[in-house]
């Protein structure tokens, strides 16, 4: 399975939880994020950017089954998929910021949308026993008193964050 924006919020639980089901996961990661996403579990990382299909077919020639575009790369990752495979998008085509898909005939989308699961207490459940359990990780970037919480906005607006806010009340 390859997951992009593995450094992020979202790919880097996709690769926990990939890690969690016994799959082997090839990441997008930026220098600075190469430790952390192997934390994580990747296996495999290549550099995100412009060309990650490419530098994903080059450590897995015969491509990936499934890919999680956390990054929104839409038709950048498709060639990194083989014939028959999977592609999660996270955010649907057509939002400001989305980059299309080829419409590849040979491509399964399965278009995960979030607000389809704030009531799937069972899911929510299986997810916080995994992290009682220390099999996903709690990450976060830092904790603000809540008198603080304009601090925390603008740390939030600033971006780069590897982890959560924390407020405390």
């Amino acid at each position: 399975m390859a997951v992009t924006g593995a450094a992020g919020a979202v790919g880097g639980y996709a690769v926990e939880l990939a890690r969690v089901d016994g799959l082997h996961v090839v990441a997008d990661a930026a220098p600075k994020d190469t430790e952390l996403v192997g934390q994580l579990g990747a296996e495999i990382m290549v550099a995100r950017g412009d060309g990650v299909a490419q530098r994903i077919r080059q450590a897995l020639p015969q491509g990936v089954d499934a890919a999680i575009d956390a990054a929104v790369l839409g038709w950048q990752i498709e060639p990194a998929i083989r014939p028959g495979g999977q592609l999660a998008i996270l955010r649907r085509p057509g939002e400001p910021g989305v980059t299309p898909l080829s419409g590849r005939a040979d491509l399964s989308v399965r278009d995960v949308w979030v607000p389809d699961y704030q009531l799937a207490s069972d899911k929510l459940s299986q997810l916080s026993a995994l992290a009682e359990q220390g099999r996903i990780s709690m990450r976060v970037a830092d904790v603000f008193e809540a008198s603080r919480a304009a601090d925390a906005h603008r740390r939030l607006e600033a971006g780069g964050l590897r982890g959560r806010l924390v407020l405390t009340f």
